[in-house]
């Protein structure tokens, strides 16, 4: 056994609290445990005057009732409603209201006969509305964004719901305070329109490729245990017959103190903090969990195989059940992904399948959970390939591990590698405090979390062939996704809800109370650019320098000003480089030598800049630099490999077009800037087939002759400015100049492309005015007020009130360089009865301005409150001047910003409003089955126009 490093210790604070550390642990992590059993970790970061919080409960949907699945996350949805005290104005009244509603929805459960269903689903409409008049919708979100909070929302998976705030730090107190309340109870309020966007969202779902595959997948792992059998969001059946009755039950036994914890991370004093969570938490009485038995799972023996059907690109996907997390044979599965699949590196699929173009694409992964887990393995094969095909290439390459055909220096290599991502994930606030809660969630301690580097280091190669050789037999589960029609689709109808009171000028006493306790004010640091970053110059070329005070990772980033539309086909050039190699290594050498050194290289080509990066240990930086390098002025065109990489372009590209999301943003874009826009701007196909290896290659050799600067985030600038201009040469080549593309004028067009789905999704883009810095704060304020967040006026009107939608908004988005137009775009995604309702609400709402003063004034101090409380830190410190320099700005412009919304009124956003947003005119962007579609209604949006894939892809 390797003696551990890290151990546990008890202390005693100042206020006689008992707290628990872990020797050498970096981040000074203490765990308390309250009388009542809540467990709180605390950890502090000084980036800025602000705490990441979670409060992770150890419950989801694998504890549903059986006959309820999808409640778990259901109650999370309701955990946003209120209490008896947030969220009404007279809760004597309401709760008998709701009461009566808690009834029928009874009643409703029970009853078999549709019809007698519907008249039960009325009266509960019909008291809804009634129960309405007290409810103030929203008011937690209004409680919590009061304090400037960022990040508010909340998930569930198989055995966590966790909820989630980022808050100014001088907010502490009230956090806790609404929390507490939160916590305390649950009042199940304006519940049939909250439950309608469940239901929006479970079809959101079904049309998600992803979400089709793993349910299948999760259905043969599991085929007893909750793992499998009981999906998050729940069966349709069981959220159409909802019972309000067994989810106080199931908060009752579950949302207890001794089942939840407390995680905060960032800028506060221990003694303090610990004091307050004991003040308002505390007091929350203990209470025994329900006793569960176990599941458990027989072994698997035999191949399991399911196929399902979507208009996506063909794939398979098998998977192993495993052991549960932080298990040798759980840990030793990740180990076997990783020599697989290393993040695209140098794993075995990633050299012997993706870097061979052998098929489209290939990735193992493991998943541990806290009952059982999986290990799995995703094949895209190309068109001429089968799927068993793919499923055959990537078994042998689980043959080679069983072997131990696979280099020596590869499992210390992984291992260094696990260290550096898990250093790039503890040095923020969010990323300690998710793997504090993730601990916690698992039922481990944080001594065998921090020790966990040391077990993966223990294992040797003939621990992981033995492994592979026991584990890898015919027991596992392949699931063949094939391109056809999804026949399992479940398309409902619109219940016919009528639309709820939002009562948004009320306001509870406990919020009155939140908004009148006002703490002193966290002021506003801006940051003097030209003091935090060092500048100097090396053979001509300027280098900028930010020192990385918090852990040895070091940065080097190549700028070239230069991108797409300099030169079309750069992207294209830099992706072509990553199959190739030099006279000294094979492209597969290549890969291996970056990661034997842990240093990662990325390239990323935008219409106006190129941008290279090298991250890894500083020690190994210059090596990486040297690397990168070398590769690039030795590159080896390869005519053959270039015809293999023509050729999976062009696969990808008609993967592309079988995909919803992809086409709905290429939809928007044509809709936004029509037929003459750069993302048309393609290589075609004739070009790509006709052109030669060295055209591409060429580029990158002559790439470094070109102007371009040189920004390092490290620790020892000094040492770093000694030996990069060994890596330098004077410029002898000028940038092309600039394509440019044309940014027409929008309005009267509606384009649609057909496409088999359960939802319908629109999305409305209009050019507005040349950006204006100086609108910045006005922006500002009227996306936090009006178009975007949990409380803004259409999230209410159109979710809240009418449960037309789960997700809608309108966002003014300012342009990021000068002379250029600012857009205004909205978005609903609903079920197609409802999509022409949603449309006329939206339209209703931007015709005048609501002019709610309460929230205005909310939304105005929480965006003063997220300015004051944030801080510019690490590469953003640079990053940021660069996207400044686009507006000709050379100074902290979020100062400007603050100081406009300090003496901001509603009649200044009203005017903005009327200047810059209403006198826009709209193109419209829709996608759905084209038989659902209200070609009436659709018509009064404008000129209706069917386009093509060949249309919106230009290709």
């Amino acid at each position: 056994m390797i003696d551990k490093k890290y151990k546990e210790t008890v202390h005693t604070d100042t206020n006689l609290y008992e707290y628990t550390t872990v020797t050498h642990d970096e981040n000074k992590v203490r765990i308390y445990m309250l009388k009542n059993g809540l467990k709180v970790f605390l950890a502090q970061n000084f980036d800025a005057p602000r705490i990441q919080t979670f409060i992770p409960v150890r419950t989801g949907s694998n504890n549903d009732p059986a006959d309820n699945t999808g409640l778990a996350h259901y109650l999370e949805h309701m955990m946003f409603k209120g209490t008896s005290k947030i969220g009404t104005q007279d809760w004597k009244k309401e709760k008998e209201l709701i009461d009566q509603i808690s009834e029928l929805y009874e009643a409703h459960k029970a009853e078999q006969d549709a019809e007698k269903k519907k008249e039960i689903y009325k009266k509960i409409d019909q008291i809804s509305q009634e129960a309405s008049q007290y409810a103030i919708a929203n008011e937690y979100d209004k409680a919590i964004s009061s304090l400037g909070a960022s990040g508010t929302n909340a998930h569930t998976w198989f055995d966590e719901t966790v909820y989630k705030n980022n808050i100014p730090n001088n907010e502490l107190e009230k956090w806790l305070k609404i929390e507490k309340e939160r916590f305390s109870e649950i009042v199940l309020r304006l519940f049939h329109t909250e439950l309608e966007s469940v239901y929006e969202e479970f079809n959101r779902a079904q049309d998600n490729d992803s979400r089709l595959v793993n349910y299948e997948l999760m259905d043969a792992l599991f085929p007893t245990h909750p793992n499998g059998q009981q999906t998050t969001l729940g069966k349709p059946e069981h959220l159409k017959n909802p019972s309000m009755e067994a989810i106080h039950k199931y908060f009752d036994e579950y949302y207890v103190p001794n089942n939840y914890a407390m995680v905060l991370v960032g800028d506060f004093d221990f003694d303090e903090t610990i004091q307050l969570i004991d003040q308002y938490f505390g007091t929350i009485p203990y209470r025994e969990l329900p006793k569960k038995t176990p599941v458990i799972e027989k072994p698997i023996t035999e191949i399991v195989t399911k196929t399902v059907k979507s208009p996506t690109t063909p794939r398979v996907q098998m998977a192993w059940r495993t052991d549960s997390y932080g298990t040798r044979e759980a840990m030793l599965a990740d180990i076997v992904a990783n020599i697989l699949s290393n993040r695209g590196e140098a794993g075995l699929l990633d050299l012997h399948i993706n870097q061979t173009q052998k098929m489209l694409w290939a990735q193992a992964f493991s998943v541990g959970l806290k009952q059982y887990g999986y290990f799995s393995i995703v094949a895209v094969p190309k068109e001429t390939q089968t799927l068993d095909e793919a499923k055959e290439m990537v078994l042998e390459e689980i043959e080679l591990i069983k072997k131990g055909d696979f280099p020596d220096w590869m499992l210390p290599a992984i291992i260094n590698d696990f260290k550096l991502q898990r250093m790039k994930g503890l040095e923020t606030a969010e990323g300690l405090a998710t793997t504090l809660y993730d601990t916690y969630i698992k039922g481990r301690t944080w001594e065998q979390e921090l020790n966990e580097m040391d077990e993966y280091s223990s294992f040797t190669k003939e621990d992981v062939m033995n492994f592979a050789l026991t584990f890898f037999k015919n027991n596992y589960v392949v699931v063949y996704k094939e391109k056809g029609i999804n026949d399992k689709l479940v398309r409902v109808e619109n219940p016919g809800i009528t639309p709820v009171k939002l009562n948004r000028d009320a306001q509870s006493e406990f919020l009155q109370e939140i908004l009148a306790d006002q703490p002193e004010d966290i002021k506003p640091e801006f940051i003097d650019y030209q003091k935090e970053i060092a500048t100097d110059h090396v053979q001509g070329k300027r280098l900028s320098f930010v020192k990385n005070n918090y852990n040895d990772i070091a940065q080097v980033h190549f700028i070239f000003p230069f991108g797409s539309d300099n030169d079309r086909d750069l992207g294209i050039s830099t992706q072509f480089l990553q199959y190739l190699g030099t006279h000294k290594f094979s492209p597969e050498d290549l890969k291996k030598e970056f990661f034997k050194i842990g240093v990662s290289n990325d390239f990323k080509t935008t219409n106006n800049q190129l941008l290279i990066t090298l991250s890894g240990l500083e020690e190994n930086i210059e090596k990486g630099i040297g690397l990168l390098q070398h590769w690039m002025y030795e590159v080896k065109p390869d005519q053959e490999i270039y015809t293999q990489f023509v050729g999976t372009i062009l696969e990808n590209r008609e993967a592309v077009k079988k995909d919803k999301n992809r086409i709905m943003t290429a939809l928007t874009t044509y809709t936004k800037l029509g037929h003459t826009s750069r993302f048309l701007d393609v290589i075609s196909k004739e070009e790509l087939e006709s052109s030669k290896a060295e055209v591409f290659t060429d580029r990158m050799k002559n790439l470094f002759k070109y102007p371009y600067q040189i920004f390092f985030y490290g620790k020892d600038f000094e040492n770093f400015k000694g030996y990069i201009g060994k890596y330098t040469e004077a410029e002898s080549l000028q940038i092309p100049a600039p394509k440019l593309y044309p940014e027409p004028a929008t309005g009267g067009s509606v384009f649609f492309i057909n496409y088999d789905m359960v939802q319908m999704e629109m999305s409305k883009a209009g050019k507005g005015n040349p950006v204006n810095p100086s609108n910045f704060g006005k922006v500002n304020v009227f996306n936090e007020y009006f178009g975007r967040g949990l409380s803004s006026i259409v999230f209410q009107e159109i979710r809240e009130s009418k449960s037309l939608a789960y997700s809608a908004y309108v966002s003014y988005s300012a342009n990021s360089e000068l002379h250029h137009p600012d857009y205004v775009t909205t978005y609903i995604g609903t079920q197609p009865d409802k999509l022409m309702i949603a449309v006329d609400t939206m339209n209703d709402l931007m015709n005048e301005l609501p002019e709610v003063p309460t929230q205005f004034e909310n939304a105005k101090n929480a965006a003063l409150k997220q300015i004051a409380s944030t801080r510019v830190t690490r590469t953003n410190i640079f990053f940021n001047t660069l996207r400044l320099k686009k507006l000709n700005i050379s100074h902290d412009f979020r100062k400007d910003i603050y100081e406009q919304i300090q003496v901001l009124k509603f009649e200044d956003i009203k005017q903005f409003y009327q200047t810059d947003i209403k006198p826009v005119h709209f193109n419209t962007a829709i996608i759905g089955k084209k038989e659902n579609l209200n070609m009436e209604a659709v018509s009064k949006m404008g000129t209706f126009t069917e386009v093509s894939l060949q249309d919106i892809f230009g290709h």
